[in-house]
């Protein structure tokens, strides 16, 4: 997801910048708070949406077809979605997710052997903002295309791509210019689907746009031209007599709902390849004509970007799909395969460093962000929103590697520790669960600086290499839960990390590591507070490699003379995120 803001956007819409002085300084006040709940209220809208309930646990998506016609001028859409799914039990209702301002006209269903194609319309209501669809028995195991034509009046984002829709913007000569952002609005407010994280089309999508011809779209995976519509109900509009050009575009792999997305605009391209992992890897770019110069300049950041990932996490996820990268009429975002630019052809974020290390400004932050989450985002995806962490915080440690990649490690940790000032401490990382609700904006900086503790703790590049490449290969395509990566991790690092990842996942507490030198007699005494019960963080200390176990109750150990060198506020807080007193 694009950074919400140089600090929280969200919290900036809710009021001014005094309001969220008044937030960091009210929350970091809280030093004894245990595990929190957020009071939040949520209605049934909310749970429908954010549950894998009984009317859509009984199928899986395999693959969406969209197939839709813009109206420029009224803002307005029609076409088709065809919905091909799995039925993994026997189910009576389906409930396909599509929002207020957009209304479906018609539901058939083609079953395939166990069900002909059948032009009668399918039965459904509508409430709390999904259609509840009655469907024909179907056997277990079989597979059915569901094709729902519908039209309307989608939301226009005001401000995107944090408040999401469809941008009907024009470009710097008055040219149309169009596309859609809608991670947080959801999928829904497009097209019908099932509107969740959880559930990845396993054989990717369609996405089929008709336009004037004068017009480029611009989408997720291989483009390929056709003048014919796929499974539509209504008879196809006659292109010639339209003057309009069919763009239709393939994706072979998994794809989270959001990130399935067009770019409509006056196009120009040029490519170029790289020798990656996996062999040759496509790199097609895709910008407004007289911004072709300055792109040509600016992308030439990509190749080194991809080798660096592809070094950390392992072989780019999407190969036969290519990558792109697509000049948005807005910031950013991780639209797999068609990576959405709005940078301004500039390094940083918006041309600032958000670590005020001087780093951040070698870098273009939305390349390198945004191609980060291809790894973290795309390929591996969290199964609820709750779990976006995920997604951004190894995202953000992303930048991080990529800057020690260019400028060397310490460069990386001035970047990671440059980030802190930024994190709010407002509300855990993690969200409630089955209401389609995140956690806190921390989960960008203070998630980067907890990979970054996990990191300093295993103390061993190798490995720690080893385990986000072996992310990458276990979860490869799949979703996830934060329970699956906390185990992953502590079972390849051979450390017991539950505690870490409770406390600054599950918290707004940062720990306080209280420590009393004897220099004459060489030792230290040792222990947490501000913690959760049972909070057993290690330390490494790498001037050694030694590490120490540390817990709630005072410990004294024998140390070397360089290994209490180390314990220096500068020093520790540069590599741990936590506070320190020394007695």
């Amino acid at each position: 997801m694009e950074l919400k803001c140089i600090l929280n956007n969200r919290l900036m819409r809710k009021g001014s910048k005094l309001y969220l002085l008044l937030i960091a300084l009210f929350t970091t006040s809280i030093i004894q708070a245990q595990l929190l709940t957020p009071k939040e209220s949520f209605n049934k809208a909310d749970t429908l949406r954010g549950s894998n309930n009984g009317n859509k646990d009984w199928w899986d998506v395999l693959h969406y077809a969209i197939n839709i016609t813009p109206d420029i001028k009224n803002k307005t859409i029609s076409g088709s979605c065809s919905i091909k799914f799995k039925v993994l039990q026997i189910g009576k209702t389906m409930q396909i997710d599509l929002q207020d301002s957009l209304i479906i006209d018609k539901i058939i269903i083609n079953g395939g052997n166990n069900h002909p194609l059948d032009t009668t319309s399918l039965t459904y209501s509508k409430s709390e903002g999904v259609y509840l669809v009655t469907i024909p028995e179907l056997i277990k195991n079989s597979q059915a295309t569901l094709i729902i034509n519908y039209h309307g009046k989608p939301r226009e984002a005001i401000s995107p791509p944090w408040d999401g829709g469809w941008i009907w913007a024009k470009d710097s000569l008055g040219n149309p210019w169009i596309s859609v952002a809608c991670q947080e609005l959801g999928a829904s407010s497009w097209y019908p689907c099932k509107d969740m994280q959880g559930d990845k089309p396993d054989f990717g999508a369609t996405i089929q746009i008709q336009l004037p011809d004068s017009l480029i779209c611009v989408s997720n995976g291989i483009c390929e031209k056709t003048d014919r519509y796929i499974n539509t109900i209504s008879p196809p509009i006659n292109l010639k007599e339209n003057k309009s050009a069919n763009t239709n575009w393939h994706v072979r792999n998994p794809i989270n709902n959001y990130n399935i997305v067009p770019y409509i605009g006056k196009y120009a391209n040029f490519r170029d390849t790289i020798l990656g992992e996996d062999g040759k890897l496509n790199l097609s770019y895709w910008v407004l004509k007289y911004n072709l110069e300055k792109a040509k300049k600016q992308f030439v950041q990509v190749k080194p970007m991809i080798h660096c990932f592809e070094y950390w996490f392992g072989k780019y996820p999407f190969y036969n799909d290519s990558y792109k990268l697509i000049e948005a009429p807005y910031l950013g975002m991780e639209h797999q395969s068609a990576i959405g630019y709005g940078n301004g052809f500039q390094n940083g974020y918006k041309g600032t460093d958000l670590s005020s290390s001087g780093w951040g400004k070698k870098w273009d932050f939305i390349i390198v962000h945004e191609s980060g989450h291809e790894w973290f985002g795309n390929s591996i995806t969290a199964n609820d929103i709750a779990d976006l962490w995920i997604h951004e915080g190894f995202t953000m440690y992303s930048e991080v590697l990529y800057t020690q990649w260019l400028f060397g490690i310490e460069a990386g940790n001035d970047y990671c520790f440059g980030l802190r000032k930024r994190i709010l401490n407002d509300k855990p990382m993690i969200g409630p669960y089955g209401v389609n609700k995140e956690g806190s904006g921390d989960i960008y900086y203070k998630g980067a600086n907890m990979i970054h503790i996990i990191r300093n703790i295993i103390n061993n590049d190798t490995l720690f290499r080893k385990i986000l490449r072996g992310l990458n290969t276990t979860f490869y395509h799949q979703t996830v839960s934060t329970q699956q990566i906390e185990t992953y991790i502590t079972q390849k690092a051979n450390i017991d990390f539950r505690k870490v990842f409770d406390q600054y996942l599950r918290t707004i507490q940062i720990p306080t590591l209280h420590y009393n030198i004897k220099k004459a007699e060489g030792r230290i005494s040792i222990n947490w507070t501000n913690c959760i019960d049972g909070f057993n963080m290690p330390l490494t200390i790498p001037v050694s490699g030694k590490r120490i176990q540390i817990t709630t109750e005072s410990k004294e150990m024998a140390l070397s003379k360089e290994e209490l060198a180390w314990f220096k506020k500068d020093i520790i807080e540069r590599h741990y995120y936590i506070s320190t007193r020394q007695n």
